[in-house]
């Protein structure tokens, strides 16, 4: 593994690796004996949208392996003013050790990793959030002991790219993915067709979260689409997560959010409370899957 640009791209063993090695730095975390495998190592963090829990997630999991940060928006950089990503990333391949980037096209993450000598991380784009879903991997099985043939529903913008990210990491791991949303909201059938395995498409809340193991939810308008706000928010409405869909998944069913929430909207605000502590270690695991991910990627240099 080289880069992570996308889920798409692992095999399971390499998830089986990174989730194993997350366990390990969580559970050694503070140790001063702790492995450091980004000692000596300078790391950027290319940022072209907004951000709390990545930017600080990754800032504070390279330090605490040892290395330094160095955030760079791209209001400040030549890429914001029509530089190429290859021909930032050749000249940044020169300075620093790996880069984190956060920015709307996938293909601007992909020249990075094409031109550049350095790891590259892909920290979201509007196709995928690959980071995302390995947390969001590492906490069912942390939660539930395993991810074999777990039920897992996505409600609400099916096409977003946390969603995306998910259909390939339910496949690679054994489990069942069910997306309930409007049509208009559905998973691209391009996506679909290249994740394969069990992935059910529906617009009927009640059977896809009839006995399922995981209900998730992200925001119904991603950066990048406020001015479809008052069409998406009626359109996904019906696919609120609510206290009656949560009476459809089984007992001990887990209700997730990626972050961040508006309660009342996409999830109803009383089970956003009841579930608050599974969202919010959730959120937390961000930190030990990506220093999984950056000591992998360091190792393989």
């Amino acid at each position: 593994m080289k880069h992570l640009l996308t889920v798409e791209q692992l095999d399971a063993r390499e998830i089986e690796k990174i989730l194993a090695l997350a366990k390990d730095f969580k559970h050694e975390r503070g140790n001063p004996k702790s492995p450091q495998p980004l000692t000596g190592q300078s790391w950027a963090l290319i940022f072209n949208k907004s951000s709390t829990r990545t930017r600080v997630s990754f800032e504070v999991g390279i330090r605490e392996l040892g290395g330094s940060s160095l955030y760079l928006s791209t209001n400040e950089i030549q890429m914001g003013r029509g530089e190429t990503p290859a021909d930032t990333a050749r000249v940044l391949s020169q300075y620093i050790h790996g880069v984190v980037i956060r920015t709307y096209a996938q293909r601007d993450v992909e020249q990075f990793a094409e031109a550049g000598t350095i790891p590259v991380v892909n920290a979201l784009t509007d196709e995928e959030h690959p980071c995302q879903i390995l947390a969001d991997h590492f906490t069912i099985g942390e939660k539930l002991g395993s991810l074999k043939v777990r039920k897992v529903v996505f409600f609400g913008d099916g096409a977003c790219n946390v969603c995306n990210s998910w259909l390939f990491g339910s496949v690679k791991t054994g489990m069942e993915m069910w997306v309930a949303a409007p049509k208009e909201f559905q998973p691209s059938l391009e996506f679909i067709r290249r994740a394969g395995g069990q992935i059910h498409v529906t617009e009927d809340i009640a059977a896809a979260a009839k006995n399922a193991d995981v209900l998730y939810t992200d925001v119904w308008i991603s950066m990048g689409k406020e001015a479809e706000a008052i069409e998406r928010l009626k359109a996904l409405a019906p696919y609120q997560i609510s206290a009656s869909v949560v009476k459809q998944a089984k007992p001990d069913a887990l209700v997730m959010h990626c972050l961040p929430a508006y309660p009342g909207k996409e999830i109803a605000s009383d089970v956003f409370q009841d579930h608050r502590k599974t969202i919010i270690d959730q959120a937390g695991n961000r930190l030990h899957v990506q220093k999984a991910i950056m000591a992998l990627l360091a190792g393989n240099r």
